[in-house]
């Protein structure tokens, strides 16, 4: 089954926007963008409606303005795995980042995940600070550089938010 928000040519857009921002903004080239390809690829491929969480936010036009995912708990990781989030230059600072993020917490939440993680690295201050707006917090950083671009790789976590009690 595929997410709702799926249409063909959504992974190579996808694709695109990370490919082009960093390489743009930090150097990266082929591995990176060989990395988000394959492995948005196989997540798509093998999405579990319910579980997993994919929006794709698009103009009036139909271009691509932003997308968030999130891989639900499974493989030996107790928590669900925040991935592929980002903004078109066009939607950057206009608030929709921190929606996309607001409907992935939430959804986790709903589905009673014990938290979130998502691996990024050292220098994306924007980006550090709207996680942490949203309840994540640092907890690992190592010399990892999975995105062969020089970087220091950082974990963030959140915990599921608490019940509120009905009343």
């Amino acid at each position: 089954m595929t997410p709702s928000d799926y249409r063909p040519g959504v992974v190579g857009e996808i694709v695109r926007l990370h490919a082009e921002y960093y390489a743009r903004e930090w150097g990266f080239g082929l591995p990176l963008e060989a990395k988000v390809a394959s492995e948005l690829s196989a997540f798509l491929a093998g999405f579990r409606e319910r579980q997993d969480f994919f929006r794709a936010e698009r103009d009036s036009a139909g271009a691509l303005l932003g997308t968030i995912s999130l891989e639900a708990p499974g493989g030996g990781e107790a928590l669900a795995h925040l991935r592929w989030f980002i903004t078109s230059d066009a939607a950057r600072g206009s608030g929709l980042g921190r929606r996309l993020l607001a409907e992935a917490v939430r959804h986790s939440d709903a589905a009673g995940f014990p938290g979130i993680y998502l691996t990024t690295f050292a220098g994306l201050a924007s980006a550090r600070h709207l996680y942490e707006d949203c309840g994540f917090r640092l907890v690992s950083e190592a010399n990892v550089d999975q995105w062969s671009g020089g970087v220091r790789e950082q974990r963030f976590e959140r915990p599921r938010a608490p019940a509120v009690p009905a009343m």
